[in-house]
């Protein structure tokens, strides 16, 4: 996991191509912001510890020696200590690149922003679990870097046709990153054709905010996260209707973006035209739009249905086992520190785990893919100490493991928490999940938070004069990967609400209730949770939201992935119920859905809190009231 950011001064941006109605300020390199750069650094230093830079980009808008006396544009990459910027003309813009790194690949460290020596610069967060081909060895990064490097300098695939002298062997940069399989976002300046490229993969599932110009601050923002002493990061505007609160930062929309730079005909300032490029891989794009071939079943297909099971079941549990072994033991995890340095107990893979069928499952097949010799963190979070009904199925669950796998050392890391103490951790959450902004985000965000950081209690066995004894010790998980259950119910219906859909539409309300919630899950729940998880210096990754295991979940017929004409805990879900017994896991088949906030009782503490009580939050809607400002 890496933090990166950009600040762009100096350039006016176009933003009629992506908003037609949107008028961008003239910029403004002397201005107040809500928010300094050093802000920013202090942000993305937490969810990369390992290393931090900075490079600037200056570019500048000069007129050729020719008799048209054309502006051309020209751009200069800060060398190290330079104070100088290269740049003569007062017509200049600055791209400030900035990079925190969690390193996970490779075997040298790598410090971001990478640059070369054709002038382009890098900063990435992300991993590459397919599509780009490299050595086991090497840091995705730096591959990227170069795979970047050969790209040709047209902006679009229809420029890259009639105008590219290159024999169509070289790849334009939106037709590159749509062949990245894994999670990703990116900040790219391709020197050659004087672009600026950005964007975040096709399912959102790396962090990436913006700050479009406006006239409070002209300058154009990228940022993983928004800096952490600031929350509230609102201001007003006048409109029609009369002064609107309107937040600082919005999610980016998954996609690639590029700004062309050019200088302008009407006032002199350098122009950055945006604009949202298309995904190019028909496989992706195929993907993206998550339509199923067999949605509504006929009487033969229900009569046959308990006979299939079976074989579909089992090419989930495949390819969800390839989705584990693509995020853990692919490619060799980045050592920080010497074997001869690590702990007694190494864990480098941890699960986030309530105990129940999706954690299960995650850490069953964690431990076919791993080495015996390491430990696996099974870190579970609770505002209600054993009562809890995540810590009472966390509990089971790791008997339940221990059976299928005795030999390996399963460490459930048991983190109480309770939130009347958490004033300071409560503020920090909530910059954190900006631009989320409700008391159900916030409750998600907490939980999430505390359960990454690790820090717990373990029960440890000990003999004592020919006695077993289990002890309680402090615990704090080093493992820097965390495997997390995200879109398992998006795609098997395990919410409430996909009940309620099939009962009033049936089987294509179902359908069309779960492809909203993939084609949303950006935007509700995974930038909250990938920069709740990240402030940890830890990274998450999700097994379930693997390129091949959704096209997997998506061949199968609808009425085999989920029978809701079942009770809770047996038609939900279903699909995955099969897997989870395929396992061994018979007890973890059967267990019902809970989302975190209601399984580690955070949701009925922060009623109590902010509302007095359960019956309070309820009549007020509190899953949707607004922490502070006005919601979407």
């Amino acid at each position: 996991m890496c933090g990166i950011a950009l600040i762009v001064s100096g350039i006016k941006i176009d933003l009629s191509h992506l908003i037609p109605s949107c008028t961008c300020p003239s910029p403004q390199f002397q201005e107040g912001s809500l928010f300094s750069e050093e802000d920013i650094k202090e942000a993305l230093k937490r969810r990369g510890p390992d290393s931090l830079g900075a490079k600037n980009v200056y570019i500048c808008s000069e007129v050729s020696d020719d008799e048209r006396k054309d502006c051309i544009v020209q751009s200069f990459v800060q060398k190290e200590g330079a104070v100088e910027n290269g740049c003569g003309s007062e017509l200049r813009g600055e791209l400030r690149f900035i990079g925190a790194t969690l390193q996970l690949r490779g075997v040298n460290p790598v410090v971001q922003p990478l640059t070369d020596a054709f002038g382009n610069v890098l900063v990435y967060n992300g991993e590459i679990f397919g599509g780009i081909n490299f050595s086991s060895d090497s840091n995705d990064t730096e591959v990227l870097m170069q795979s970047l490097g050969q790209c040709c300098s047209c902006i679009s695939h229809e420029d890259s046709r009639s105008s590219c002298h290159f024999g169509g062997s070289q790849k334009y940069v939106p037709e590159l990153l749509s062949t990245i399989r894994g999670p990703w976002a990116l900040i790219y300046w391709q020197d050659s054709s004087k672009t600026l490229w950005f964007g975040r993969d096709a399912l959102g599932r790396r962090s990436l905010l913006v700050h479009w110009p406006t006239c409070h601050d002209s300058r154009l923002l990228l940022s993983s996260v928004s800096p952490l002493y600031y929350s509230q990061q609102q201001y007003d505007i006048n409109d029609e209707k009369g002064k609107v609160e309107v937040d600082f930062w919005e999610e980016l929309s998954c996609g690639v973006y590029s700004i062309s730079m050019s200088p302008s005909e009407m006032d002199g300032h350098l122009i950055g035209k945006v604009k949202k490029h298309e995904w190019t891989d028909c496989a992706l794009k195929e993907l993206m739009m998550w339509e199923r071939t067999s949605v509504e079943p006929k009487p033969e297909n229900l009569r046959y249905v308990q006979s299939a099971p079976l074989t579909t079941s089992h090419k989930v549990m495949m390819a969800l086992r390839e989705s584990v072994v693509r995020r853990t033991t692919m490619n060799r995890i980045y050592q920080a520190l010497p074997v001869n340095q690590r702990q007694e107990r190494y864990a480098p893979v941890a699960v986030l785990f309530s105990g129940g069928l999706d954690s299960m499952i995650i850490a069953a097949l964690l431990h076919q893919c791993i080495d015996s010799e390491y430990d696996i963190d099974l870190l579970n979070v609770s505002f209600d100490g054993v009562s809890a009904p995540d810590r009472i199925s966390a509990r089971a669950g790791l008997k339940e493991l221990q059976k299928i796998a005795p030999l390996r050392r399963w460490n459930l890391i048991e983190i109480d928490a309770d939130l009347q103490k958490l004033t300071s951790e409560t503020k920090h959450v909530m910059a954190l999940i900006n631009p989320a902004n409700t008391y159900m985000d916030l409750n998600i965000g907490i939980a999430l938070w505390l359960a990454a950081g690790g820090d717990g209690w373990l029960y440890e066995e000990t003999s004592s004069n020919g006695r077993a004894q289990c002890l309680r010790v402090k615990y704090k998980s080093e493992a820097r990967i965390l495997l997390v259950g995200s879109g398992a119910d998006e795609q098997c219906a395990g919410y409430g609400r996909h009940r309620t859909k099939y009962r009033n539409r049936s089987w294509l309300g179902l359908h069309e209730e779960m492809k909203l919630d993939m084609q949303r899950i950006w935007k509700r729940n995974l930038g909250r949770d990938d920069r709740c998880i990240a402030d940890n210096g830890k990274e998450a990754r999700f097994p379930f939201l693997d390129e091949d295991v959704i096209r997997t979940l998506l061949d199968i017929p609808l009425w085999e992935i989920a029978d809701l004409n079942q009770p809770s805990g047996v038609g939900d879900k279903k699909i995955l119920r099969e897997v989870a017994r395929l396992l061994g896991l018979n007890e973890a088949a059967s267990l019902p859905k809970r989302a975190i906030q209601f399984g580690s009782r955070i949701a009925p503490e922060s009623n109590r809190k902010n509302f007095g009580s359960n019956r309070a939050a309820n009549q007020a809607s509190a899953g949707s009231v607004v922490i502070y400002g006005s919601s979407d």
